[in-house]
């Protein structure tokens, strides 16, 4: 096994590449380096001809809570020099994501706990969706006045209709393993202490299949479905960066840095 500073692990066996996710304290939620060393962890393992097909997974409790704001100081995020989210957004998130769904090779979500924000675009954008029973899925963008990113508002009113992914995109409400799957937005719910057994298996099976045949499948159904992918995130980004300028964020992120209910006002 391999590490990027730790912070990403890399397994490579029988045609499989394991990418973990390893800030495990933190829900292994996104950082600039963890977001970097994806990027170029997915790069690596496209060019690797050993690797026929990957798993993405989180180490510790949670799968991925998305963005980490206690990681950026709040001067940064609604001090006078704002961060711009939408150059943030291109610049780190949308990268992983066209990279997932281009790479023509399938790619499987084994999302061991708790996929938040960005964490559960993450899993939206891959092929397969394995999931631990005690799993919840969240669109916690709401929670702090900003819109769903990372290809969330893209992938998944396909999933499971527009009807469902705007309730749950303005709720911020959990959507737990048993209804994700009822849902048709999982492939599986399996036992927490079998998922990377079961996902080994599915993604072994696959490495040992016509991958050149999955492959063009997977450029079939991007083109079918998800072919307009890179206008939405670039959207996506645009409405972002006003989201982030509003005074409901800055109320929202700072509710959150001071743990109390933020009062919004629609501005």
């Amino acid at each position: 096994m391999t590490d990027n500073n730790n912070i990403l692990q890399i397994e490579k066996k029988k045609g499989v590449g394991v990418i973990t996710l390893n800030r495990p304290d933190k829900l292994n939620a996104f950082n600039d380096e963890l977001t970097f060393a994806l990027q170029d962890t997915l790069k690596e393992l496209e060019k690797d001809p050993a690797i026929r097909a990957l798993i993405i997974t989180g180490s510790g409790r949670g799968f991925c809570s998305g963005q980490d704001l206690q990681n950026r100081s709040i001067s940064n995020i609604v001090g006078e020099k704002k961060l711009s989210l939408g150059d943030s957004i291109r610049r780190r998130y949308n990268p992983i994501i066209v990279k997932i769904r281009r790479m023509e090779k399938p790619i499987i979500a084994a999302v061991n706990g708790v996929a938040a924000g960005a964490g559960a675009s993450l899993a939206f954008a891959c092929d397969y969706r394995l999931i631990a029973d005690n799993v919840n899925f969240i669109q916690s963008f709401s929670k702090i006045g900003l819109v769903p990113d990372s290809g969330s508002t893209f992938f998944l009113p396909r999933l499971i209709g527009a009807t469902r992914a705007f309730e749950l995109m303005l709720s911020a409400d959990k959507l737990p393993a048993a209804e994700a799957l009822r849902l048709g937005l999982v492939n599986k719910v399996c036992p927490a202490g079998q998922l990377m057994t079961e996902a080994m298996a599915l993604a072994e099976k696959l490495a040992n299949g016509p991958t050149k045949a999955f492959g063009l499948t997977k450029r079939a159904i991007n083109k079918a479905i998800f072919n307009d992918l890179e206008e939405l995130l670039e959207y996506e980004a645009c409405l972002q960066e006003i989201a982030g300028r509003s005074n409901d964020f800055q109320e929202g992120v700072k509710a959150f840095a001071e743990k109390r209910v933020p009062a919004y006002t629609g501005k």
